[in-house]
């Protein structure tokens, strides 16, 4: 999104930040939580909001607004909402992940990648990964359950289908694109699920690349209706930022995330924070995109 290559946000300059938590300063009239019970300022709280994030004092409707339970640290807490959120929709909502199953998780030692490995293991998937270095892919084997995670740099298509045999994959999260997505196409099983949240691909270091964007554009393969019918297979496209209209299935997902964060059930994997100041927001993205971050990054105040 700051580079660019995202057509949802505003024209430049704008503040970035999609999630964010902290403390209520400050209640309008009529603010009330879901059960109805009133805002009260020094509650603690986590926002959601399309863009704006990136500052020290927020202005949001109730309906973007959520408890943050208690012994839940704000770190912790504003690393979960987009992660999770976007692996539960890819995995149980797209994808209708059923325990047994084997889901292949590319990048999986990132946000959204540890966040899925984890509610792919505890839902009782079969759970392969790829990451590009050998602290990523232990960290994603040995602390967070996976069954195996391969170099995402080689020939992790080879080494899957050396893994699996005949097999396949019956549900694959890629927010990578370019040849990676055709790998994963070759490996669904019959009646197996592709989900593409990102192009990753598109944007390898810290700046923005418009010929390498464009070739990571042409190498993501193109899913005619037809070609679908004979191996079976299905594709489906998610993107977070969209699914404001289905509160309804977002919001209890959420709680219930932010309920399982807080009693470690689930582990919102921060790897450093950074100052909430300008420089350090641009040594935070210089880190993300080095590929450094295991896990997420979060700017703290």
């Amino acid at each position: 999104m700051r580079a660019g290559l995202y057509d949802t946000v505003p024209p430049r300059p704008y503040s970035p930040g999609f999630e964010v938590a902290g403390v209520v300063t400050g209640v309008g009239e009529g603010a009330v939580h879901g059960d109805g019970a009133p805002w009260r300022e020094g509650e603690p709280c986590v926002g959601l909001i399309r863009y704006g994030g990136y500052a020290r004092d927020l202005v949001l409707p109730t309906r973007n607004v959520f408890r943050r339970p208690a012994g839940l640290a704000a770190v912790d807490a504003a690393a979960a909402p987009v992660a999770f959120l976007t692996a539960q929709v890819c995995l149980f909502e797209a994808a209708r992940a059923r325990a047994g199953e084997t889901a292949l998780v590319l990048g999986a030692a990132g946000g959204v990648g540890t966040a899925a490995v984890q509610l792919a293991v505890r839902a009782g998937l079969h759970v392969v990964g790829t990451a590009g270095t050998e602290r990523k892919r232990m960290f994603v084997t040995d602390e967070l359950g996976a069954e195996a995670c391969f170099d995402s740099r080689g020939d992790w298509e080879e080494d899957v289908r050396e893994l699996l045999g005949d097999r396949g994959v019956h549900l694959a999260l890629d927010a990578v694109g370019g040849a990676a997505t055709e790998s994963c196409r070759r490996l669904l099983a019959p009646l197996g699920r592709l989900v593409f949240y990102g192009m990753s691909e598109a944007m390898p270091g810290g700046r923005r690349n418009w010929v390498r964007a464009a070739l990571a554009w042409l190498r993501t393969p193109r899913f005619h209706p037809l070609s679908l019918i004979q191996p079976g297979i299905g594709v489906f496209g998610v993107h977070l930022l969209h699914l404001q209209a289905r509160e309804e299935m977002l919001r209890p997902n959420l709680e219930s995330i932010l309920g399982q964060v807080a009693t470690g059930e689930l582990r919102a994997v921060v790897d450093r924070t950074f100052p909430l100041t300008r420089d350090g927001a641009v040594a935070a993205h210089g880190y993300i995109h080095q590929r450094r971050n295991l896990g997420k990054v979060v700017l703290e105040a």
